[in-house]
């Protein structure tokens, strides 16, 4: 992919903002400085090709009502969004927050923190640099085993102003994860695809204030948010949605 390729995608441009805290683990020179952040299809395995499509000609409001401010206003994030292979078939990388912080504990999320200066130019590369760092520095992933296939459009989450870029990743060469600092980070877990996939798993979340949306019910958590609006989106677009039963409701608390 070109340099022009990947500054449109990354210019284009949902929700809670779980994930979207800032660790400080690996610092500016852990292995995330080492890695590539080309985006390439280049040796995709296929069953990923649905998804690297999709991220080529998915619009902003394909994906959510809350677009980024015109203005240029919010804090520019990222998130790794990683698709790997386990003994179920593809997978994906997710974390846990920890049920001590202030905001969002406990929730699902996917690894990812806010852009800082030394992750570079916010419109090109610097969501890819910093996907890379937060996921190693929240989940001890070795990001040079990360092949990065494809961006999203940029989604705005207006109760925390994050404007968030999902950085999709191919996870290569598997390397070893789990909790780097308990006080931000609860457990580091995959999921099968089928499972998201699975109607059995699957239901909408209701919050008190009315704001409702997709949820999953996997490995003993429940995913709804940003996150579960991401990988709803992923699943709609490569086209394995399966048909669900969108009545069946799982309400959260004001906590939530």
């Amino acid at each position: 992919m070109t340099h022009a390729q990947t500054h449109r995608m990354t210019q284009a441009g949902n929700g809670s903002a779980e994930g979207l805290g800032h660790s400080r683990a690996g610092g500016p020179g852990g292995r995330a400085a080492e890695a590539g952040v080309a985006v390439t299809t280049d040796g995709l395995p296929a069953w990923l090709d649905p998804v690297a499509r999709a991220a080529r000609s998915v619009q902003p409001q394909q994906l959510s009502r809350f677009l980024p401010p015109e203005s240029g206003a919010g804090r520019q994030s990222a998130v790794l969004v990683l698709f790997g292979e386990g003994e179920r078939g593809p997978e994906l990388l997710l974390m846990e927050r920890s049920g001590t912080l202030r905001s969002h504990a406990g929730q699902p999320s996917f690894p990812g923190g806010a852009l800082d200066p030394e992750d570079g130019d916010q419109a090109t590369t610097g969501p890819l640099r910093a996907a890379l760092r937060e996921a190693e520095e929240e989940t001890g992933l070795d990001p040079r085993g990360v092949q990065l296939f494809g961006v999203l459009p940029r989604l705005y989450i207006p109760v925390s102003s994050f404007v968030v870029t999902p950085v999709l990743g191919w996870w290569r060469a598997p390397s070893p994860v789990g909790v780097v600092d308990p006080a931000e980070t609860a457990r580091v877990f995959t999921v099968p695809v089928a499972d998201l996939t699975d109607p059995a798993n699957r239901a909408t979340a209701v919050h008190p204030s009315g704001h409702s949306g997709p949820a999953f019910l996997v490995e003993s958590a429940l995913v709804w948010g940003f996150t579960a609006g991401v990988i709803d989106r992923i699943v709609h677009y490569a086209g394995w949605e399966r048909p669900w039963d969108r009545a069946r409701q799982v309400p959260l608390d004001w906590r939530a």
